[in-house]
């Protein structure tokens, strides 16, 4: 029997959840949050023009109630409590520019997720998986009514479960963890329309989604993150859970993908980052540690190497108008140096989150 007001508990990710393609590819308003991000580095075809693209539509559910005449809060039925926020931004990186945007709506005619697969907008801005054999995406938003992305992407490597037995843990409680799936290297073509002129653009991108119902720990107040491409086809995914002290959390993590798309997970004592430089932003007075050092020993390899993440643009601060949250995130070269002195570039997107506002009641 339910208790007439009684909240429904949100589910916590399981290790060894079966997931189910494309279903798992869409929403699960079971959890509290969920994320579908998408980062990218595109060029503009037989010029020297280069962009940084950033596209996130998250979902959030308020305490979940009974269902009614079998729908619960939250699922199918238009003005239920699942609120969408979604941030669209592009970095023109040979003029120094940086225009985003950010819309919040509430589940309905405007903002929905499906949960049969891969289908998720809010208000004009969409991502959805066109082409499940290929499993071809489409992503279409803006960052201003001069600055337009439509974009395919294509999956040159397999999708990646981060993690251990399907679960990537955030914390030392129970509930700090994610079912995290990610397409770490996407063919990107299509067009950026800029000022109502279409320039063709290439390039990859990197997508990350995320099914939580608690992003963080009790102690922890926010974290860096990065993805990075390396040109030999092998990325990295890595990130740094921050303390209230400003401390490495012991859940923190890297990830090595190999050229052929296997795994290795390097725990919070097996690699180490950090900060080289830092900004300070003129709108929000908030400064990020905005570029980093990462040490480590990649799988099956003997001695350490080091890895520079450095902005290509300084001022790739998200605002958070409406949510109240800045953050900054941004397109960024990536070096790799081993011992020998050989060098290994790549293409990397950097986010540092928590450090104008402790994120433990945004995501808890």
């Amino acid at each position: 029997m339910v208790l007439v007001g009684a909240e429904v508990p949100f589910a916590n990710p399981r290790e060894g959840q079966r997931f189910e393609f494309p279903r798992d590819h869409g929403s699960h308003p079971e959890f509290k949050i969920e994320w579908w991000y998408v980062t990218g580095h595109l060029f503009e075809e037989g010029h020297d023009r280069r962009f940084g693209f950033q596209a996130t539509f998250f979902r959030r559910s308020a305490p979940r109630r009974p269902a009614v005449d079998g729908v619960y809060a939250g699922s199918e039925r238009f003005g239920t409590d699942q609120l969408y926020l979604a941030h669209f931004a592009i970095a023109d990186l040979k003029r120094g520019r940086f225009y985003h945007r950010e819309r919040l709506n509430r589940d309905g005619w405007n903002a929905n997720a499906s949960t049969n697969g891969l289908d998720v907008f809010n208000g004009t801005w969409r991502l959805r998986m066109e082409e499940e054999k290929t499993q071809t995406l489409r992503l279409t938003g803006d960052a201003g009514s001069e600055h337009r992305l439509e974009l395919s992407l294509v999956p040159k490597k397999p999708l990646v479960i981060f993690g251990t037995n399907g679960v990537s843990r955030k914390g030392k409680d129970a509930e700090a963890a994610s079912h995290y799936l990610t397409f770490p290297r996407l063919l990107a073509r299509g067009n950026l329309i800029e000022g109502g002129r279409a320039i063709a653009v290439s390039g990859e991108a990197w997508m990350d989604h995320e099914i939580s119902s608690s992003q963080l720990g009790r102690e922890q107040t926010g974290w860096d993150w990065t993805c990075i491409q390396f040109e030999n086809g092998c990325e990295l995914m890595a990130y740094r859970l921050r303390g209230e002290n400003g401390q490495t959390d012991e859940a923190s993590t890297l990830a090595w993908i190999d050229k052929e798309g296997r795994v290795t997970h390097l725990g919070a004592g097996e690699f180490e980052w950090r900060s080289t430089a830092r900004w300070r932003s003129p709108a929000t007075r908030i400064e990020y540690p905005n570029e980093v050092l990462l040490t480590f020993k990649p799988p099956g390899e003997s001695s350490l190497v080091r890895v520079r993440v450095k902005p290509l643009m300084q001022d790739q601060e998200i605002r958070g108008g409406a949510s109240g949250l800045a953050y900054w995130e941004g397109a960024c070269e990536a070096s790799l140096t081993r011992a020998d002195g050989a060098l290994l570039r790549g293409s990397a997107y950097l986010e540092l989150a928590g450090y104008g506002r402790d994120l433990r009641r945004q995501l808890r």
